[in-house]
């Protein structure tokens, strides 16, 4: 029987147990999501408004933020799909296909609605809420990585969601009773096929995800 001496043995030869507070997330929204031309907003700060003044670099959000802003995340999941196959009055089930569950994050919202504006346009490229029109894929879809850290904030495990766009933006919620709550919003993607990632192929795809914010 095994005992706590060796199970604390095992944690110590993996590196120590993962923490789900240690996590990255990394992604450049399509180019149309990233401008802010709100002319509300714009007069608001003009005028000295609860925004602040008004700076012209406010009008392109930077993706970056989106990292930084992302309170929660998780790996997605893969389910295979099962056949019912009858053989000598035996049923038994065999492999079909596969499936891999949608991915939700979670988003701090700061006073200007950074998060909020941002997946307004995103999911306004999906479909058009005016004329409802559909959008080209390729114009409304980029890839997500998704990375585990260790308690030194190293790469540990990643997966790479390919041609992922938001699905559902969930509303948000206001208490009068929770004086130091924040607001948060969660935010559902869809996605083409997923790819999991060793330290070093996750860490260069996380740093190519990075220069393609200065490509655009």
């Amino acid at each position: 029987m095994a005992s706590i001496e060796d199970f604390k043995s095992i944690i110590s030869q993996k590196g120590g147990v993962a923490r789900t507070n240690k996590f990255r997330v990394l992604f450049t929204p399509p180019k149309g999501s990233l401008f802010n031309i709100d002319p509300e907003a714009i007069i608001g700060s003009l005028f000295g408004g609860s925004t602040g003044n008004f700076d012209a670099k406010n009008l392109i959000n930077d993706p970056r933020a989106v990292s930084f802003l992302c309170s929660g995340a998780a790996l997605p999941g893969t389910q295979i799909q099962t056949l019912d196959f009858q053989a000598q009055k035996q049923t038994t089930k065999i492999a079909n296909t596969y499936i891999h569950e949608e991915v939700t994050l979670k988003f701090i919202l700061t006073n200007d609605y950074y998060i909020k504006k941002l997946f307004d346009n995103w999911l306004g490229q999906v479909v058009d809420l005016e004329s409802h029109t559909v959008g080209y894929k390729d114009d409304y879809s980029c890839d997500i990585i998704i990375q585990q850290l260790n308690s030194k904030n190293k790469v540990v495990y990643g997966v790479k969601l390919f041609e992922a766009f938001p699905t559902t933006v969930t509303g948000i919620e206001f208490d009068a009773g929770a004086e130091n709550a924040y607001g948060e919003m969660s935010v559902t993607f869809s996605y083409d096929r997923y790819e999991p990632q060793g330290p070093v192929s996750s860490t260069l795809a996380g740093v190519g995800s990075v220069l393609e914010v200065f490509d655009n």
